[in-house]
């Protein structure tokens, strides 16, 4: 029995069909939607609970006996006004549920992490599984919420929980266009006209889910993974969704005197609103940088793996979107 958190998330709805299409049994915790990437037909085959991490009563009873756990809940914000809710949700709901599954006795945790525990602010460099946190030179909340979710996993395994971690760069997938990694293509598909000469890695949401089942059933442990399939600019990458879709590219240089301005117009827009900003200082600063991401580890611990070409990925997701998104 597979047990999977955040399964309403995009990585979530991948794993989630990963795992039926293995023919797991499968039980996936969600707040208040189910992922939109599954079939009704798919939705039916698992048994939905609905809860949160800090439930613990409902953890206990949903983790007895020997289980797969996949943690992928987690909040995504760059919003410095929710810096309490970044550590509540993902730093302390991780040890909750480190805590369950120690209890519980079950058979292994794969937990997702992020690229960002290793450290945002590396301009120039390339970032691997040695890279370790500073906190000097990484001021992102929520990049410490989750290297300090990771210290959670890293106590359990300490305290002999069974886990392996993953760190996954900018995930591409088919899910909500409306949240994180899917609202680029959203912007491509709207014919967004800016872009910046930021470089960043990449990864396929269905090379992320399949590396976690593989990792589950491997006898791997104390063990993280960075998993970038390609380190491309943010301006091919536009490129690539503006041609799936038909939309004109962007042209519009974007220089950091003006991501600085705006992002500070945006502050004070949302702020007014009461809404979540689209733009923030750290991610005005971070498409700026050219940070590079070594993802080959992984294949030397699982050598038949391989990644997804970037390119068939988009191509791929802009085709769903399209007809999801056409009328």
């Amino acid at each position: 029995m597979a047990f999977v958190t955040g399964g309403s998330g995009l990585l979530g709805g991948y794993l989630l069909r990963q795992l039926l299409q293995n023919g797991e049994k499968v039980k996936a915790l969600y707040r208040n939607r189910y992922p939109v990437l599954l079939t009704e037909e798919e939705s039916s085959r698992i048994e939905w609970i609905k809860g949160d991490l800090f439930d613990t009563s409902l953890l206990r009873d949903v983790l007895q006996g020997e289980q797969d756990v996949y943690h992928c809940a987690g909040l995504v914000s760059f919003n410095p006004a929710r810096k309490k809710d970044l550590i509540h949700i993902n730093a302390e709901g991780t040890a909750t549920l480190v805590n369950a599954c120690l209890d519980s006795g079950i058979r292994k945790l794969v937990h997702v992490s992020s690229v960002s525990a290793l450290g945002r602010k590396r301009d120039g460099m390339t970032v691997t599984e040695s890279s370790s946190w500073s906190e000097e030179n990484n001021l992102s909340h929520y990049g410490k919420s989750k290297y300090l979710a990771e210290l959670e996993v890293w106590r359990g395994i300490a305290e002999g929980l069974n886990a392996a971690i993953v760190n996954p760069v900018i995930i591409l997938g088919v899910g909500d266009w409306n949240d994180s990694s899917a609202a680029t293509f959203k912007n491509a598909y709207n014919e967004f006209p800016w872009y910046t000469e930021g470089i960043s890695g990449f990864v396929d949401a269905s090379d992320v889910a399949s590396v976690m089942i593989q990792l589950m059933r491997s006898e791997i442990s104390g063990e993280r993974f960075v998993l970038s399939s390609e380190n491309l600019g943010f301006r091919n990458v536009f490129n690539l969704m503006a041609a799936a879709f038909g939309k004109r590219p962007p042209s519009r240089k974007v220089t950091p005197w003006m991501a600085a301005l705006v992002w500070r117009l945006e502050k004070i827009k949302s702020a007014l609103k009461n809404e979540e900003p689209l733009l923030t200082k750290e991610t005005a600063e971070t498409a700026q940088m050219k940070v590079y991401f070594d993802g080959s580890k992984i294949q030397r611990f699982l050598p038949d793996f391989t990644y997804r070409p970037i390119a068939d990925s988009i191509a791929e997701a802009c085709a769903e979107y399209r007809r999801r998104h056409s009328s």
